[in-house]
């Protein structure tokens, strides 16, 4: 009798702890479940609040715009690959940030210019698979004056970036995207490779309207000041930038400016 008893007392503990138990788990899922609601709407209002920045942007001068719709894809995106939207928006917002304030300056830091490419990079990974080679090294010295010193037209990196992503053979398994910044006695260095999978095809593409812009942007801010090269080894397309800031610096001054 007494045997009876216990078992009976045993698994009526046993069901309370387990009531308990049971309890505590649903309260748990309803807290992590209110946690996940709340963060989808703050990423549904950040993402509303860069897209009415987006839809504010006009191209008006090639100083000073980019095309809005580079920002609606890089958007969509975004909200496509949840497990990178906070990082991503975050270097969206900065990138925006510098088009819509920086961008209006005649001129920006080297510094400046550099912090915003590696943004734009960023956000383009979003294109890429994890396992995708894309390297991106600076190699800067920033103890040298006009790092700091705003002599570099804004945004002058964007479109080698823009179409290396857009033109890499991204499905090869040696495929490959390569970056690398320098500053160095007193000049801004960009080298812009990648892989490509057709010539004929690449050849056409990289000749029109961005890679006419820079040119132009290049020349008539920095006239012979400046080299750009763009040449293809192999299956790899190659884009070299220098710009001599201490001459064109020096030039300036000369002319009274």
């Amino acid at each position: 009798m007494k045997t009876n008893i216990l078992v009976s007392d045993t698994l009526y503990v046993i069901g309370i702890v387990f009531i308990i138990i049971l309890v505590i788990l649903v309260f748990f899922l309803i807290y992590k479940l209110k946690k996940a609601k709340a963060q989808r709407r703050e990423f549904e209002e950040k993402y509303n609040t860069l897209e009415v920045k987006v839809n504010g942007l006009k191209l008006e001068t090639l100083e000073s715009k980019l095309n809005p719709h580079l920002f609606k894809n890089i958007l969509n995106s975004i909200q496509s690959h949840a497990y990178q939207t906070y990082h991503a928006l975050d270097k969206l917002a900065n990138v925006l940030d510098y088009i819509l304030y920086e961008s209006q300056k005649k001129f920006v830091s080297p510094r400046e210019e550099i912090e915003f490419a590696l943004n734009l990079i960023e956000i383009n990974k979003i294109k890429v698979s994890p396992l995708f080679e894309l390297k991106v090294k600076t190699k800067i010295k920033e103890a040298e004056l006009l790092y700091e010193q705003p002599i570099l037209a804004p945004m002058i990196s964007i479109d080698l970036i823009e179409n290396a992503f857009k033109h890499a053979d991204l499905k090869s398994p040696d495929a490959f995207i390569s970056i690398v910044f320098e500053f160095r006695d007193s000049c801004f260095y960009l080298t812009v490779s990648n892989k490509i999978s057709d010539h004929r095809t690449l050849k056409k593409e990289y000749s029109g309207l961005g890679s006419n812009t820079l040119d132009q942007r290049l020349k008539i801010i920095y006239n012979n000041n400046y080299k750009l090269d763009k040449f293809i080894e192999d299956d790899v397309y190659i884009a070299h930038l220098k710009i001599d800031l201490l001459e064109y610096k020096a030039q300036m001054l000369a002319a009274g400016r």
